[in-house]
């Protein structure tokens, strides 16, 4: 008899915010991969729809709809509409984020400061209540929520202290919400990425002086790629996660090692 791999999604109905494209297209990839069926949401429809495709492409189930994570009634909607296409949502891998303003933390304009902190913490947090609400409804035993924070979140960060600001927020509703519905079987992590080669990242990776301080200081000696963060999303989202609750998930290659 052939063992079931513990790190697997069969059966399970996946959530990716913010997954058209970097790290959260990644994440809803390698989701199909391991056996889920996967709903990717983002503000677009068409940026959606093309990332869905290409699971179904590959032989996955997945679809998309276009949401605002940073409006709860387009939060509550995304819900309906997941669970009117695969029956019910399993896991939530929150991912969705916004940096609309890089520069002193002290000049930042009050809508730049409002659509990050609606987007990236609220958003979260509105997400997060929707899978809770919907779990207990449906008297489920196990769900899992991972939430894509950054190592930003942790240190002092220059010219992104709002963004920064903001994951630091994520890493501890993360660790708070796992103490208050850990005991009903909803685990709540968090994966803490280090400089990632993406567009969300490009003001720094397409800045030779800053990327390559970083890499130097980086013993993988590279930027990472989304599919770094993907497989770290699938185990934390997996059954062979159970036991794990309130953990922030460092993948940076070991930058902050030495910080």
């Amino acid at each position: 008899m052939t063992a079931k791999h513990p790190i697997s999604l069969n059966e399970k109905v996946v959530l990716v915010t913010g997954g058209s494209r970097g790290i959260g297209a990644a994440i809803a990839h390698a989701c199909a991969a391991a056996g889920a069926k996967v709903v990717v949401a983002s503000r677009k429809q068409p940026g959606v729809d093309a990332v869905a495709q290409s699971i179904r492409d590959a032989g996955g189930e997945a679809v998309g709809f276009a949401c605002h994570m940073g409006a709860a009634d387009q939060i509550q909607a995304l819900y309906e509409q997941s669970v009117a296409h695969f029956g019910r949502v399993d896991v939530l891998i929150n991912n969705a984020a916004t940096n609309p303003y890089f520069g002193p933390m002290l000049d930042i304009e009050e809508a730049a400061f409002d659509k990050t902190v609606d987007v990236n913490m609220k958003g979260y947090f509105y997400a997060i209540r929707g899978l809770v609400r919907h779990l207990r409804d449906r008297k489920a035993e196990t769900g899992a929520v991972v939430n894509v924070a950054s190592v930003v979140g942790f240190t002092g960060a220059p010219f992104q202290g709002v963004y920064a600001m903001t994951k630091a927020a994520v890493i501890s509703m993360t660790k708070t919400l796992a103490h208050e519905v850990g005991p009903a079987g909803i685990r709540v992590n968090a994966i803490a990425p280090g400089l990632v080669d993406t567009k969300f990242a490009s003001a720094i990776v397409n800045n030779p002086a800053i990327a390559d301080q970083v890499v130097r200081r980086t013993p993988a000696g590279r930027v990472g790629s989304p599919d770094d963060i993907a497989g770290a999303a699938v185990y934390l989202a997996s059954d062979a996660a159970r036991f794990v609750h309130g953990e922030v998930l460092v993948v940076d290659g070991g930058l902050t090692t030495g910080m």
